[in-house]
């Protein structure tokens, strides 16, 4: 049961850990204390290794691993004129951690290409379906209104316009290069269905039963002119930083809006564990649509390997309320949302994706 367009049957979030020399000069280069020049080439060597793994293991969409970035967001916000990161992910109990919001100081510009280079030395190296992710433009809200400089922008919506705009140039560059498939990587989404961050939300200024649609409005109208061809996925992160954790709480806060509000192709869910709830939610994907559901059943915070009938009990589950052929599977995050990684190691990584294929191999009859 092979797809003709992305997600895969067998499918990943992006991010990759980074081999133990990429780490340590990427942590060296952010102190001074290694040439941008000579970390380029580590990360050019490295990309390549983990194109070659990512084939090898038998998958189909295809990333760089993010081995360019710092971390999943901070990067490709910190590159437009007039946003910077404000504040850090705070350590909390149980392996928990607060969301990091961002600082609008002055009126956003895209002056330079993001990932445009990034997915042009992906796509030279591989074949099969170059996938690039990028933060979703919701991330640019985190803070409210006092996040955003009220001399640049004494009117909110002209910030909202100029997101738009911002991303609209970066997908419109990307399709001009080639990128068929865009993952945004949201964590406000899932954020939402936390009680406790759903506070967080009204210190914001934020009503939380009236914020997904906002969220839906803002990215439905950065996708609105996306290229012809181009599938676009949504990633709903529940935090992943060195295997911590920031939300927790079931899908149905938001399942209404996401599902039948948001204009995407694809939704990677995070499932891993309880803390994402049941399956339950996934009825309000319509069924006269062709948009799928990528099930996060792997966990990408630790090295333990799932067992293959786990898995496949666990697809059919989600079979209950969306038909087989609407469903795909991957691990629930990335591997590294930050350069640092989570705590499994390389050989860990490989096997986990191996099991993917393996899985979806045997749930549809082919990992494609």
């Amino acid at each position: 049961m092979e797809l003709a367009r992305p997600p895969h049957r067998a499918d990943h979030v992006g991010s990759l850990l980074r081999p133990a020399a990429l780490r340590a000069a990427h942590e060296a280069a952010l102190a001074g204390r290694f040439p941008r020049e000579d970390l380029r080439v580590l990360q050019d060597r490295a990309i390549r290794d983990a194109i070659a793994m990512q084939e090898a293991s038998g998958l189909h969409s295809i990333t760089d691993g993010e081995f360019r970035r710092t971390s999943f967001h901070a990067d490709f916000i910190g590159k437009l004129d007039g946003a910077r990161s404000a504040g850090s992910n705070a350590p909390g109990s149980g392996g928990q951690f607060g969301p990091r919001a961002f600082e609008v100081t002055a009126k956003l510009r895209r002056s330079q290409p993001i990932e445009l280079e990034a997915f042009r030395f992906l796509a030279a190296h591989t074949r099969r379906t170059a996938k690039q992710t990028i933060p979703s433009p919701t991330m640019l809200l985190r803070g409210g209104r006092d996040a955003v400089s009220r001399e640049a922008y004494p009117d909110l919506e002209e910030f909202y316009l100029d997101i738009v705009r911002v991303y609209r140039e970066e997908l419109k560059a990307l399709g001009e290069a080639g990128c068929g498939y865009v993952q945004l990587d949201d964590t406000n989404f899932a954020y939402l269905c936390d009680r406790k961050l759903r506070d967080t939300f009204r210190r914001w200024g934020y009503d939380p039963e009236e914020v997904p649609l906002r969220f839906a409005r803002l990215i439905n109208a950065v996708l609105a002119d996306r290229p012809d061809g181009m599938t676009t996925a949504i990633h709903l992160c529940r935090g992943n930083s060195a295997g911590q954790w920031a939300a927790e709480g079931a899908y149905e806060p938001i399942a209404d809006v996401l599902f039948n509000q948001l204009d995407v192709d694809a939704y990677f869910l995070e499932y891993d564990d309880a803390r994402s709830g049941g399956f339950e939610p996934l009825r309000f994907l319509p069924r006269a649509s062709a948009k799928r559901v990528v099930l996060g059943l792997l966990s990408s915070k630790h090295g333990t390997l799932e067992p293959k009938d786990v898995l496949l009990r666990r697809i059919d589950e989600a079979a209950r309320y969306v038909p087989l052929e609407r469903l795909c599977l991957s691990p629930q995050c990335g591997f590294a949302s930050t350069f640092r990684g989570n705590p499994l190691d390389e050989s860990e990584q490989r096997r986990k994706l191996e099991r993917l294929v393996e899985v979806a191999t045997e749930a549809w009859g082919s990992a494609r």
